[in-house]
């Protein structure tokens, strides 16, 4: 009957989308805003994603690893620069991801939305650590 103390953590956290299939993001905003998210974006092209890792509020980021054919690389760093968890997205798995960023969490598409609350809650709970 009572909710785990996880279940809430969502619950008004900004996240940033970057992910260039319409269908794909519409599924990821829905998903989001069943959790009590607020969504940042979605960003389609690389130079947009650049510049909201840069400039926007949000608490952690989903991003697609290949961005209308660009490596979304350039804004994984810009976002562990400002020291914020990241989720990638990819239909290829862990394997595909570069270094330095082995050790972030994967989502593999497609995935589930219960896949997607555990990949988030557990990229928030990590961090700092």
């Amino acid at each position: 009957m009572s909710a785990e103390p996880t279940e809430n953590l969502l619950q008004g956290i900004r996240v940033l989308v970057v992910e260039d299939e319409a269908a794909i993001s519409m599924l990821l905003e829905d998903m989001l805003l069943d959790f009590g998210c607020d969504v940042v974006g979605p960003a389609a092209r690389l130079a947009t994603a650049l510049e909201m890792a840069g400039n926007e509020t949000f608490d952690i980021a989903i991003l697609d690893v290949n961005v209308a054919g660009e490596p979304i690389y350039p804004v994984a760093e810009a976002i562990a620069q400002r020291d914020l968890p990241l989720v990638f997205s990819t239909g290829y798995g862990g394997a595909g991801i570069r270094e330095p960023f082995r050790d972030r969490p994967v989502v593999q598409k497609p995935f589930s939305q219960s896949d997607l609350k555990r990949t988030l809650i557990g990229a928030i709970k990590g961090k700092g650590g």
